[in-house]
């Protein structure tokens, strides 16, 4: 049995994509900074019959990231599917004349550092396999800079170019990496942009291993 080793378990995307995973046959590793919330999901994804298990870690903190993976993957089995999806903090987004240099430095660790570290932390493990999948869940800045939105739209954009060399660099070692961009917020009354929606997409995108970015639905004009 492998593990779906998610960083940025919450109660919304992130508690959809560890229940399809999870409903799927894999472990299901919870990594995000509270543990009693962590424990509240693993319950909830116990009584759906999945096997899933708590670990802490911060993506401002890159060097827990890489702890909490490695003491999954010993725990609960390899790591065969990463997903990168945890959520942006406000101050991440403040206007592009507004934002300084410093004003960069945490959400570069957060999409930058953290995506590096976790995927170091996990690929000696996908390699043994002879397979994995590294999946990274992006908001519509991305690939649309948004001047209101400076720190993410830098961020993102680095975090992009990095997965997308990952998707080149590692697919003759039946290692597929992918983007999902979500335009918009997730919400549970959107048509292709609710947790569950999401979920399935991801979901697809490890089992069908087709191209490197996809969009939940089109960018808005």
């Amino acid at each position: 049995m492998t593990t779906f080793a998610l960083i940025g378990a919450g109660s919304g995307l992130g508690l959809a994509a560890a229940r399809r995973f999870g409903t799927a046959g894999h472990t299901v590793a919870l990594i995000a900074r509270g543990a009693e919330h962590l424990d509240a999901l693993t319950s909830e994804l116990a009584r759906d019959g999945v096997q899933a298990r708590g670990f802490t870690a911060d993506a401002l903190d890159p060097a827990s990231l890489a702890t909490a993976l490695r003491a999954a993957a010993d725990a609960l089995g390899p790591v065969e599917i990463l997903q990168y999806s945890p959520a942006v903090r406000a101050d991440f987004m403040k206007p592009v004349l507004d934002t300084t240099a410093d004003d960069l430095d945490a959400p570069l660790t957060f999409s930058v550092k953290g995506p590096v570290t976790a995927v170091r932390a996990v690929l000696p493990g996908m390699r043994r396999l002879g397979r994995g999948t590294l999946l990274f869940v992006n908001g519509g800045s991305a690939v649309r800079p948004h001047p209101e939105r400076a720190g993410t739209s830098v961020a993102f954009a680095a975090e992009s170019a990095y997965a997308r060399m990952l998707h080149d660099t590692l697919a003759p070692e039946n290692i597929h990496a992918a983007q999902l961009i979500v335009p918009g917020a997730i919400h549970p009354d959107s048509e292709h942009s609710n947790p569950d929606a999401l979920a399935r997409r991801l979901y697809a995108l490890h089992t069908d291993r087709d191209g490197f970015r996809h969009y939940a639905e089109a960018l808005p004009d």
